[in-house]
């Protein structure tokens, strides 16, 4: 009996020590509970004030820094281009199709209007099934995710990170609504091809703005966003249709799709209008290249409102407006892509070129020296190659593409040597055309060269100085009829003595004319003439009037500164010519209309700059004399070519053909064009092809006939140059006869003091056949 009472005690021991245990863990665990509460909203508080590392204002959350391309806009409103370093813009919400977002829910948060950040459910899915059915993080996660991404995450730091993330999801939900953030969160995203956001994405893969997407379009591009490369309709066509097919199946699935809308779009196939704006490529690159060096001057010393801060084009989203018309762009880019296919057959034709010998004899000391300025030169010379050992390289063959006219997007694939290739390379004729309203300086086209992927110089801006020859005479006619000589009054063409100058008179050409009138000497470019004019006025009024009307180079005080022996811009020959068709107003090009925020605050706006530089009768007098060049002189090839109405200009030709020139203008446009080799040793051997009429003028006969037919530009050939009140004007010459030899010798090339050897425009005497060819 008393054995079992010992038994019972023992076992009540037992029991208690056992609930005492119980006890004991249960406070223990609610005790870790509490504590792993308490540390775990410490955590929560420490994130949100930043006390764990940085945490941004809802300032920073709703203004993302995110860098935002900048857009170049032409007169339209078409984007030209965009400068960035992520190629990033916005759109706002009602600017999206629905149908994007309708894709984006259904592939990646169905849940989101119902959530508040953080969806427990799809947490608790993503834990049971490790990802399987569907991940954990909200649109509101991942977009916090996007804003501040992660960086240097490893497994001690990936839970903080991710805490992180949750308050800034919650941050945001409290704070924005739905369709901000949303919209927020498609304007973030990267979309492949080094585009982000979805209005970027649009334009590049469809060429449309994303209110414009279809249902198909839309589910291709939140296709992407699993696999940005994976899923790139372009690289991996492919993947991208099946992975179409899934967010068109998630669609179905959450109601956005019936089952037969969603078979249908299935069987569409992916048509892509792949339109990448870069550097290179689209519409009026080495305008584009102007338009940002331009405007990084202009921001230069500007602040942003209530900062320190200056504007950065690559960062900062801005829009810049341009004066461009694309129509007009794209006229002038043929024109000058169907002249200069034409024109560089016949330049490698030519004996020296079309077999290379040219670079063996004549431009043997040229190439050497180009050798050693190529990079790949320089690099082996810095490797500490010999001499030797680097000509074996640049001798060597490799694989390389080059430019070609004929070939698909003008790049050709080939086997050369890199020497080879700079013989290739250099040969080929350059060009730049300018188009502009003489009236408000707006330039209308801008063609800088021939093809910018291989060609970047461009040839148009003012710090592109070429020797200008004929084209400079206009502005000392305008000085000599500003000081009394009337168009109608003779001029002598008989050498010219320059006092200090040169000890014999200076012949260049054009004494067996004997006097003829100022018009004609203008009309045929008769140099002498041009060397009489400039005697009367003096050289140093001449230099001078020059610089007043827009030129800024420097213009060399001596007699063959009147045979334009200058180097000049074509940007600053167009803005001295405004003042013809203007009746004397000088109009300073502009480009640039106004510079606007991200936001749509103007940050600088510009407005046309003209002065009166002469009266308008002189002005008419001129365009008169201009017109006869035209219809009696240089520039007749024009009629030739089917140009109507009345057209004034200047043709330009420098010494043995290494430039060719023409400015024209109509009472509404004025355009100038410039054509040859960067390498000033390349040229035509024949004055036939290489002079302004032949190699020049065509590229505006060519824009201009296209401007013609196209009525909805309002440029008519019907408009007239119109006569101030009061003018009196002389009869024109009859044309002169033709019978005579094909040229007139050259004569003096520069002056032998300052020992130029500069052009001097030798005078075209155009036989019968060739009138208009």
């Amino acid at each position: 009996m008393a054995q079992k009472k010992e038994s019972k005690r023992i076992q009540r021991i037992h029991k208690h020590k056992k609930e005492s245990r119980k006890s004991r863990s249960v406070k223990i665990l609610w005790r870790l509970f509490w504590v792993g509460l308490i540390v775990f909203n410490l955590i929560i508080i420490m994130i949100n004030f930043g006390m764990l590392g940085y945490m941004p204002s809802m300032k920073e959350l709703e203004n993302p820094s995110s860098a935002l391309s900048s857009e170049v806009l032409a007169a339209d409103g078409t984007v030209l281009g965009r400068y960035f370093i992520q190629d990033r813009s916005t759109s706002k919400y009602e600017e999206i199709s629905q149908n994007v977002f309708n894709a984006l829910l259904a592939t990646e948060d169905a849940r989101f209007y119902e959530h508040s950040g953080i969806d427990g459910i799809a947490v608790l899915r993503a834990v049971v099934f490790l990802g399987h059915e569907g991940g954990g993080s909200t649109l509101t996660q991942q977009l916090a995710k996007n804003l501040f991404p992660r960086r240097n995450a490893n497994l001690f730091t990936l839970p903080f990170i991710k805490l992180k993330e949750w308050v800034l999801a919650v941050k945001l939900e409290r704070n924005l609504t739905k369709n901000e953030i949303i919209t927020l969160y498609l304007n973030t995203v990267p979309f492949g091809d080094n585009v982000y956001g979805i209005k970027n994405a649009s334009l590049t893969f469809y060429n449309k703005t994303p209110d414009k997407l279809s249902v198909d379009e839309a589910a291709v591009l939140i296709g992407m966003l699993k696999g940005n490369t994976l899923y790139n309709p372009r690289r991996n066509p492919d993947n991208a249709e099946r992975r179409k097919n899934v967010v068109l199946g998630q669609m179905v699935k959450y109601g956005f799709l019936s089952d037969k809308e969603a078979d249908q779009l299935k069987k569409k196939p992916i048509k892509l209008n792949y339109h990448k704006l870069d550097y290179h490529e689209g519409m009026a690159p080495y305008f584009r290249q102007e338009v940002e060096q331009e405007v990084k001057k202009i921001l230069k010393d500007l602040k942003k409102p209530d900062s320190d801060e200056g504007y950065d084009i690559y960062r900062d989203g801005l829009k810049i407006y341009t004066t461009i018309d694309p129509r007009m762009q794209r006229y002038a880019e043929q024109a000058v892509e169907q002249h200069m296919q034409d024109l560089q057959k016949q330049f490698f034709a030519q004996s020296g070129y079309r077999d290379g010998s040219v670079w063996n004899k004549e431009l043997k000391a040229d190439l050497a020296g180009s050798i050693k300025q190529t990079e790949r030169y320089k690099s082996l010379k810095e490797e500490g190659k010999t001499e030797k050992e680097i000509m074996a390289v640049m001798n060597a063959p490799v694989k390389m593409k080059v430019f070609a006219w004929k070939a698909k997007k003008h790049e050709k694939d080939t086997t050369m040597s890199p020497i080879d290739s700079l013989k290739y390379m250099k040969m080929f004729l350059q060009a730049g055309f300018m188009v502009m309203d003489p009236f408000t300086g707006n330039v209308k086209a801008w063609v800088g060269g021939i093809d910018h992927t291989f060609f970047q110089y461009d040839h148009v801006n003012m710090d592109t100085r070429r020797q200008v020859g004929s084209t400079i005479k206009p502005l000392l006619y305008t000085l000599a009829i500003d000081n009394g000589f009337d168009p109608c009054g003779t001029v002598s063409t008989a050498p010219q003595s320059f006092p200090g100058f040169h000890p014999n008179p200076y012949n260049a050409g054009g004494a067996e004319f004997g006097e003829v009138t100022m018009k004609k000497a203008l009309a045929k470019s008769i140099n002498n003439a041009a060397l009489y004019l400039l005697n009367q006025v003096g050289i140093n009024a001449f230099v001078d009037f020059a610089h007043r009307c827009g030129i800024a180079a420097d213009i060399e005080a001596v007699p063959a500164a009147a045979l334009g022996v200058s180097a000049i811009s074509l940007y600053e020959m167009l803005w001295a010519y405004t003042m013809f068709p203007t009746k004397g107003m000088n109009t300073k090009p502009q480009f640039i209309l106004e510079i606007k925020d991200k936001n749509g605050n103007l940050i600088k706006s510009f407005m046309p700059q003209q002065k009166e530089i002469i009266n308008a009768k002189t002005a008419f007098k001129m365009v008169k004399m201009m017109q006869g060049v035209i219809d009696h002189g240089t520039g007749i090839r024009m009629r030739g070519m089917g140009v109507q109405g009345d057209i004034a200009g200047k043709t330009g030709t420098t010494n043995k053909q290494a430039d060719a020139w023409f400015i024209g203008y109509t009472p509404q446009l004025l355009a100038g064009a410039w054509v040859g080799c960067d390498d000033r040793l390349l040229r035509f051997r024949s004055q036939a092809l290489g002079q302004g009429s032949a190699a020049a003028l065509p590229i505006w006969a060519y824009f201009m006939k296209k401007v013609h037919s196209d009525k909805s530009l309002g440029i008519e050939v019907s408009q007239k140059f119109e006569a101030p009140e009061g003018f009196q004007d002389c009869e024109f010459y009859d044309p002169v006869s033709l019978e005579r030899s094909e040229t007139i010798p050259y004569g003096a090339t520069g002056d032998p003091e300052s020992g130029n050897d500069n052009d001097i425009e030798p005078v075209p005497i155009i036989p019968n056949d060739e009138w208009g060819n």
